[in-house]
């Protein structure tokens, strides 16, 4: 708590602009603190003249950026002067002469860093040398490690890493003054990070066209700076019609000057692009029918990326990423492997072949190969994949953690493939990609981290948390998840609004992650059920408000960045999601014959057009830089992948007549009378629900007046009568003073008429069971069911060393519980596992079912289940088995949904108090909800609000 505590006292100290998630390395003073610029004085900088051309280009961006700054231009220089200005030393060990005169001085020591990969350190020294008062000093282990130091002060005086790919404005300050106390030592935890731009045409593809004409180093230079900016190092290039390599020869020369590790993404073996066979192979790509052509084509590769760090994926796919079409025959995959390894011993010499990285990704059905016993060397890195869904299918037993290349992972924000491709936009909350990343840190999956993004833009939110984790996982627990929103936001836009962007970031984002937008379609809200549909909608609806709110009150230079980050997500978001409500409720007004149908039809194309309309909105900003950025087709899916373009919903029409005609729609209830049915209000209760809804509506285009009362005085109405245009409302409540004092049912009804002969008599009942209060604690059945946020448990226990935790803003509705610290450990006794338990008040007794609603995790360890165990009372608990069944059918729904749904049935004898536990058995069951069903749970896709807990 106390290092919690400076934390925070520090940051309200220090100025504003600080790197995400760092101290500030920041004071408001002069005052014996590092004068980076004020009126008075600049620092010079400096750097050795043999240094490398990427950290050369890094100090030359650096100056830009001060001066975009502070409007003032800091000398760069390769020497020393006698002016007694301030010192910016930069330099990376064995290339800078200055930096080995001040190591053979003890002015810094860089014991810490020697040797380490991409590591660096910032420090302010005293009295560098005789003319020299004070200097600040950057120093990396490799050109990395200087690049991003460099660029760690940019960040720290108000240069974001989005400064060009999100438009962020510069932080104007004309005084900049660096912490004369600063010491900072900085080595990444996972080795490789990086992205993958991919699914890249039509979007990032047209807009290269547009603006480079290719795929080209013009192009890359921009994505190099960004990644660099970002701490990252490793990048799969766009490959759906391109080849890297062979695009622009300048690519693979500037990548290797910024420091950024090349490598073909997970079915393209040997740095070969897939469309350089389609360009210059000879033959099919078969190995088990052309293996000459094939070798020689990966010999080519080895040898035109020998001069260059790179990662060499071996293995072999199909083309286009299709399974091989040889089947699954591991002995041929082994004797590639094989062959590919000869080949890289002949290019870098047999004494080398362990020094050259190398990665073998198990993506779809090559990790069944390596589950049925396909081995490769021990050097190389296995690339563990997740299911295209953001859920990691395997991870490193303790065996496997011993093997000399280690593991990385491969995940996705982007994906082309069933059940449905999701491109548009981001869909992925940082709570569900710490979750899992944690995991993958926690089981030593830390050499790679790779993440699939698409077109890059759309994804600047997440890209940056996945990246900021993959440098140092650690100095981000989850309870700092809600903090790195409000970082972000406080660093792009300043503190005034922070709060309430975090708030619209983590809303939007949860809100896609439970539904794609792609994804959705009419009903898959509930309409009828828990005010479901209305409930969603208005809520990303509001955050579409509240962003707007925001977007009117920012300063002209910062809405274009507030337009990409914020607003557009948070609006698109909306859109999509009101227009398949509008649909539906056009479906259901259809089927019941309402005067308004067409209203909702009417709608439909409305949101549809301001869909269109956003589309260009965005693609205008800054005068069209973004142009095409926002082009992926995203509605009116009709299969696994999207449609040409964007397809307007089915809408139906109904043409109402002159006449009045009543009709009614009793909540609850699909059909509406006059239609024959079974037309009631569900059961009140004195804890459930206390106002239902009865709407009449006009079938015809003529005003009428509608009527209504009751049959018994404990029923109560808000009108008696109402006119009716298009519809309106009756809203029942009940009397319980007036409810007879019994245990059984009471009924009543609800009398409407209106126009025509006769009406409708719509029926009432109500239940005022004894309740003992005394006894009435914890969440209460009302309505026939109990539901529960996973969070608001009473106790946990059996477990000292192992407890549930709560992940914050995991989840589909409010935040999910797990077991920490991650073990290798499962129980096979129940009783010894930890669990959590709820007080629960039941006013029925006899059999209910009890729903868990979790993550939808993978098994981690191959013979490992996902295994939880519940039970009410002192019954025995019931194990039950998450993935017992991954079928393709329940896998299927378990990401459109993002949920896995667990049923079990029990049986209580009496009414009254009850305690519920849940016990985790393995490593990674993660709880979202619980839900009760008593006998009155109805259909939704969230389940109902939680429960009232008394």
């Amino acid at each position: 708590m106390r290092r919690l505590f400076f934390f925070w006292a520090f940051l309200l100290l220090a100025p504003s602009c600080l790197a995400l998630g760092e101290a500030s390395w920041l004071v408001k003073s002069a005052s014996k603190n590092l004068i980076l610029v004020d009126k008075n004085t600049s620092a010079d900088l400096i750097i050795d003249a043999g240094e490398f051309p990427g950290v050369l280009r890094a100090t030359k961006n650096l100056q830009k950026d001060i001066e975009k700054v502070s409007g003032k231009k800091l000398t760069l220089s390769n020497a020393i002067s006698n002016n007694n200005n301030p010192l910016v030393i930069v330099g990376t060990l064995g290339k800078s002469k200055i930096l080995d005169q001040l190591i053979a001085a003890k002015k810094i020591d860089v014991s810490k860093i020697r040797d380490q990969w991409d590591a660096y350190q910032v420090a302010v020294i005293e009295e560098p040398f005789p003319q020299v008062k004070r200097a600040l000093v950057i120093v990396g282990a490799n050109k990395r490690g200087t690049m991003y130091g460099i660029y760690s002060l940019s960040e720290q005086i108000g240069v974001s890493p989005w400064y060009w790919w999100a438009d962020v404005p510069v932080k104007k300050q004309s005084a900049l003054y660096i912490d004369k106390k600063l010491q900072l030592t900085e080595i990444p935890k996972v080795k490789y990070r990086g992205i993958f731009l991919n699914d890249e045409a039509p979007a990032l593809t047209n807009w290269v066209i547009e603006k480079y004409g290719n795929y080209n180093a013009q192009f890359y230079e921009k994505v190099f700076e960004l990644l660099l900016r970002l701490k990252a190092n490793f990048l799969w290039p766009a490959m759906w019609n391109n080849a890297f390599a062979d695009d622009d020869p300048q690519n693979m020369i500037l990548a290797d000057e910024y420091g950024i590790v090349m490598s073909t993404s997970h079915h393209e073996p040997m740095m070969r692009a897939d469309k350089e066979w389609n360009r210059y192979g000879k033959g099919p790509w078969e190995y088990s029918k052309n293996p000459e052509n094939l070798y020689n084509f990966w010999v080519d590769g080895a040898k035109r990326n020998k001069p260059y760090e790179s990662i060499y994926t071996l293995g072999m796919r199909g083309q286009q990423d299709e399974p091989m079409s040889e089947g699954e025959n591991i002995d041929l995959l082994e004797k590639i492997v094989n062959d590919q390894r000869k080949i890289l011993d002949d290019v870098f010499g047999k004494d080398q072949l362990t020094q050259v990285p190398q990665v073998w990704a198990l993506y779809k059905e090559v990790q069944g190969f390596y589950e049925r016993g396909m081995r490769v060397p021990d050097d190389v890195i296995l690339l563990w994949c997740d299911d295209n869904w953001g859920n990691i299918r395997r991870l490193p037993t303790q065996d496997e953690r011993k093997r000399a290349g280690g593991a990385g992972v491969y995940y996705h924000f982007d994906y082309v493939g069933g059940p449905r491709s999701y491109r548009w936009i981001n869909t992925v909350s940082i709570a569900k990609i710490w979750e899992q990343m944690h995991l993958a840190y926690t089981y030593e999956a830390n050499q790679i981290w790779i993440v699939n993004v698409g077109d890059l833009k759309p994804m600047e939110y997440p890209i940056e948390f996945f990246l900021n984790m993959a440098w140092n996982p650690e100095a981000w627990p989850k309870e700092r998840i809600p903090e790195f929103a409000t970082l972000w936001a406080e660093r792009e836009f300043g503190k005034e609004h922070a709060q309430e962007i975090a708030a619209i970031m983590t809303g939007y984002t949860r809100h896609n992650l439970r539904r794609k937008p792609e994804l959705q379609e009419a009903n898959i809200y509930s309409q009828l059920n828990y005010d479901e549909a209305n409930r969603v909608t208005a809520e990303i609806k509001s955050y579409a408000a509240r962003a707007e709110k925001i977007y009117a009150q920012l300063p002209t230079e910062k809405r274009d960045a507030f337009y990409q980050l914020v607003l557009f997500p948070a609006k698109a978001s909306a859109i999509v999601t009101e227009l398949y409500d509008a649909q539906a409720k056009n479906h259901l007004y259809a089927q019941q014959a309402r005067a308004n149908t067409n209203d909702y039809a009417d709608k439909v194309r409305e949101l549809f057009a301001a869909d269109a309309a956003l589309e260009q909105e965005y693609h205008e900003l800054n005068s069209g830089k973004w142009n095409h950025f926002m082009s992926q087709p995203h509605i009116g899916y009709s299969n696994w992948n999207n449609p040409p373009e964007d397809t307007l919903p089915v809408t139906h029409h109904y043409e109402p007549h002159k006449a009045a005609e009543m009709g009614i729609a009793v909540e609850g209830i699909a059909a509406a009378w006059p239609s024959p049915g079974n037309y009631q209000l569900g059961r009140f209760d004195p804890l459930g629900k206390q106002q239902r809804i009865i709407e009449v509506f006009n079938k015809g285009k003529e005003s009428f007046t509608a009527t209504a009362k009751v049959s018994a005085p404990w029923i109560i109405l808000n009108h008696t009568s109402v006119q009716v245009d298009s519809a309106a409302a009756f809203l029942v409540s009940i009397d319980w003073s007036k409810v007879p004092n019994t245990k059984d049912e009471v009924a009543g009804s609800v009398q409407i008429t209106g126009t025509g002969w006769g009406g409708a008599s719509i029926a009432v009942k109500a239940v005022k069971p004894h309740l003992d209060k005394r006894a009435l604690k914890g969440f209460a059945e009302a309505d026939g069911y109990i539901a529960i946020e996973a969070e608001h448990f009473q106790r946990q226990g059996n477990n000292r060393e192992l407890r549930w935790e709560k992940i914050p803003e995991h989840g589909r509705t409010l935040s999910s519980m797990s077991v920490y610290p991650i073990t290798d450990k499962s129980f096979s006794d129940v009783t010894t596992a930890p669990y959590l338990e709820y007080d629960i008040y039941s006013q029925s007794s006899g059999e209910l079912k009890i729903e868990g609603l979790f993550a939808p995790s993978w098994p981690l360890m191959p013979g490992r289940g996902l295994r939880y165990a519940v039970a009410i009372d002192s019954e025995p608990a019931q194990i039950v088995d998450l993935t017992a069944d991954m079928s393709a059918p329940a896998w299927e729904e378990s990401v459109r949904s993002d949920v896995r749904r667990s049923i079990t049935k029990h049986r209580i004898d009496k009414s009254g108090a009850h305690r519920l536990r849940i016990y985790s058995l393995d490593p990674g069951v993660t709880l979202q909800k619980i839900l009760i069903d008593t006998g009155g749970l109805l259909p939704s896709y969230l389940g109902p609000e939680e429960s009232r807990r008394y």
